[in-house]
């Protein structure tokens, strides 16, 4: 069709039109269009334009003469009839929406009504900045974030009350006791170590149980700290469980802990998944006795036949890899025992505060002296020869090396270079070097003896997947390689890079990358050359990935925080916070008749998932 008015004429263009499309330009009838406009051959053109009757546009209606809401995930021409139905649905349905917020926290925080912000998000005021909208900096906007903080960290201030109210073990804990669990590690603590222990021992000589989260970077030291929890209860005659995510872990925890206790009289006993029955059964019945003090396991502790004496601590190592029942199973073994998680993947500020608000948090903020940082390189896959030579030199130097595939055997799927197929390349590449193979099909027996071969050095090269991303402990592997490095996350393939680096040699990651031509993906791994903190690669990947379901068990993707951003509206949190803390000390369990709205909304909102907080 061809339109005009006083200032020109412009050719607006259809695809795949029809008869009814025509009847929508009738000769002669005054219209409306929106798009963009380009030119072309016949002078400007617009391609696929929204119209509207000039009648339509009189006045002030929702379409017109105002800021207009755009609704993501939808099409352009699907806008219309979109912002059609949330004026209905604000015209009918606000007038019957309960107001949630007390009167006295909406008054102290300066908020508008919940009607109003409902109906101001959607439909701004005519002197609103747009920018303002587009930012969601408006008090509309702020009305809405602050009350999905607020009731999030409500259920947290609840979780934390409940704990205070609980009665748990008081351990002994003296100068001479904390010095001999000191002296079971062969090297002194670092400052950052010794003030966590001192947090955590504090939290251990309570009558109430402990709930803290340790934090710490890849090889800041976290599992010496864990021996001195646990050393600190052994001594006191309680039983110590420690839950690992991976059976290789597990086995290199119960050969630490098995040197270091030696001293204090006491022999770790592993429980796994690889053992016959009988040995299943001997192992329940020594720890029911409490002819056990410490057990090391993976999911193997958390089974039914499992019955502990006396548990008093339980520490749950990487605590990410493990589901909320999991972990619930395990604290469930004891009658309130002090619980001590820990991981490697540091966890953004603004993330632990929601999802962890429940949790003490110490965090290992300084690495042991004479870790050098890692050099990492992204690495386009036309560039391979000039990592293999790095390799070569480093085996000239008698050094190991790791080599991470995401998949283990070859997927029709998925084109992704695959363990087993990639090991068989690694040995023609390198044939006069030893190459192992190490996945998580192999039966335990297999797994141990490959490793123990990695770490005596017969292997010179170990071919995996993400097996090894957690805790292995090799100090003479200086190199890490990581194929397909674009499918992992980044904070996954930082606890990859970890596993070098943790001997006095420089070491080196390379993140191979087939898909080096897409921007997106090029960027992201960037991060990884450019910082070494793990705190500033977690807040990058929560910016990137999205911080998750909160209070589910995704923990990556978009969160049920609808209108906030944590990364964005951070300032809000410990506002949300002090007043729900506020509240919470007035009346735990919101049964005042002021309170009774947000206990209404509170429980719409959350259901189910509330139970979750029951888990440290």
């Amino acid at each position: 069709a061809v339109v005009a008015d006083s200032s020109g004429s412009l050719a607006v263009t259809y695809f795949q039109s029809g008869p009814w499309l025509k009847a929508r330009f009738p000769l002669g009838k005054k219209i409306l269009l929106a798009g963009e406009m380009k030119a072309s051959t016949r002078g400007r053109e617009m391609a696929h334009p929204e119209m509207f009757w000039a009648e339509e546009v009189e006045g002030v209606g929702i379409h017109f003469h105002r800021t207009v809401p755009i609704y993501p995930g939808f099409e352009k021409y699907e806008q219309r009839a979109l912002r059609t139905l949330i004026f209905r649905l604000c015209k009918f349905c606000l007038p019957e929406l309960e107001e949630s917020l007390p009167p006295s926290v909406v008054q102290r925080m300066k908020l508008v009504g919940l009607r109003e912000a409902f109906a101001r998000v959607h439909f701004p005021a005519s002197e609103t900045e747009v920018s303002l909208c587009q930012d969601r900096q408006t008090p509309h906007h702020r009305r809405l974030m602050f009350e999905e903080l607020f009731m999030l960290q409500l259920e947290l201030a609840r979780r934390r009350q409940g704990i205070k109210k609980e009665r748990g073990f008081a351990f002994k804990v003296n100068g001479e006791r904390l010095a001999l669990a000191r002296k079971l590690l062969p090297f002194e603590l670092t400052p950052a170590q010794a003030r966590v222990v001192k947090e955590i021992v504090q939290d251990m000589a309570t009558p109430h149980p402990m709930h803290r989260l340790l934090q710490g970077d890849v090889g800041s030291g976290k599992t010496a700290v864990a021996l001195i929890a646990a050393a600190v209860a052994l001594q006191d005659g309680f039983q110590v469980a420690l839950m690992a995510p991976t059976e290789i872990l597990a086995q290199q925890h119960h050969r630490n802990f098995t040197a270091w206790l030696k001293p204090l009289g006491v022999a770790a006993d592993l429980m796994s998944s690889g053992m016959t029955a009988k040995e299943r059964r001997q192992i329940y019945s020594r720890v029911a006795e409490g002819g056990v003090s410490m057990v090391v396991g993976t999911h193997a502790l958390i089974q039914s036949p499992v019955e502990f004496k006396k548990l008093g601590l339980v520490i749950i190592d990487e605590q990410h890899r493990f589901g909320v029942a999991q972990r619930q199973a395990l604290m469930s073994k004891g009658m309130r025992p002090d619980v001590l998680v820990t991981t490697a993947t540091p966890i953004p500020r603004t993330l632990a505060m929601t999802l962890y608000g429940d949790l003490d948090v110490s965090v290992i903020d300084a690495m042991p002296s004479g870790r050098q940082p890692i050099v990492t390189q992204v690495i386009a896959e036309g560039n391979r020869t000039q990592m293999y030579r790095r390799l070569d030199r480093e085996f000239e130097l008698k050094h190991q090396a790791y080599v991470i595939f995401p998949l283990i055997d070859e997927s029709e799927k998925i084109d992704l270079a695959d363990a087993t197929r990639g090991a068989e390349s690694y040995r023609n590449a390198f044939p006069n070097r030893s190459v192992g193979l190490l996945h998580g099909r192999l039966v335990s027996e297999e797994k141990e003896r490959i490793m123990a071969e990695f770490r005596a050095g017969q292997i010179e090269l170990l071919v995996g997947t993400t097996v090894v991303e957690v805790g292995v402990d090799v100090p003479n592997a200086t190199v890490m390689v990581i194929e397909n490095a674009e499918r992992f996350g980044l904070s996954q393939l930082h606890q990859l890079r970890g596993r070098v680096g943790r001997g006095a040699a420089e070491s080196f990651c390379y993140l191979l990358s087939r898909q080096a031509k897409s921007k997106a993906a090029y960027q992201r791994l960037k991060v990884l050359e450019k910082y070494q903190d793990g705190f500033v690669v977690a807040e990058k990947d929560l910016e990137i990935r999205g911080p998750g379901d909160l209070l589910g068990t995704r923990q990556s993707g978009l969160s049920e925080l609808i209108t906030t951003a944590l990364t964005r509206d951070v300032a809000l949190l410990p506002l949300a916070r002090g007043e729900a803390d506020r509240l919470i000390a007035s009346d735990p369990e919101l049964k005042e008749q002021q309170h009774q709205p947000l206990a209404r909304a509170l429980k719409e909102r959350w259901g189910q998932k509330l139970s979750f907080f029951e888990v440290g």
